[in-house]
């Protein structure tokens, strides 16, 4: 034969239920204001994370896994960090500061017109300087030859028109 709760029982569990949280979260407000004056009165200087404390994530909490190859990863605070000490570079940031610094000791030589792609650019615009300096002469010259011809040219309809008047 099946037996039922009835409602009043239900009512009282339930009672009980709420009671029992409302004192475990007033017990636990208590611990925590106890345990935030002790760790002021520390100064937090010691660190007591432990991976207990910390928040585990889906069944990581109820399966107790010993892997010698897990590395707990240790989060720093940022008084920790040392950013006046000498880092030692790795490879690549070494290599990259020796890149930029050739091509800047490069870019000055060249700009200096002491490498030979700087002396062979500038030879080049010599030629282009030289080339161009014949043209605009040839130019010039054409231009007077013009002109003297236009000028005999005026001179000759001039006389020409003289002696028919």
């Amino acid at each position: 034969m099946r037996t039922y709760t009835s409602p009043e029982e239900i009512d009282a569990q339930m009672k009980a239920e709420k009671e029992r949280r409302k004192q475990d979260e007033e017990d636990d407000e208590a611990v925590n204001d106890g345990e935030a004056e002790e760790k002021r009165q520390e100064s937090g200087s010691e660190d007591s994370e432990d991976e207990s404390s910390q928040k585990r994530k889906g069944v990581e909490g109820l399966i107790d896994i010993e892997n010698p190859n897990r590395v707990a990863q240790k989060s720093k605070k940022v008084t920790e960090i040392e950013l006046e000490g000498p880092r030692q570079l790795s490879r690549r940031e070494r290599e990259e500061i020796e890149k930029q610094k050739a091509k800047e000791r490069y870019m000055k030589m060249h700009l200096a017109g002491k490498t030979d792609q700087a002396k062979a650019d500038l030879a080049r615009l010599a030629i282009i300087r030289k080339q161009r300096e014949e043209a605009a002469r040839k130019k010039e010259e054409e231009r007077k030859a013009k002109e003297a011809v236009a000028a005999a040219a005026a001179a000759a309809k001039g006389l020409h028109t003289l002696s028919l008047k």
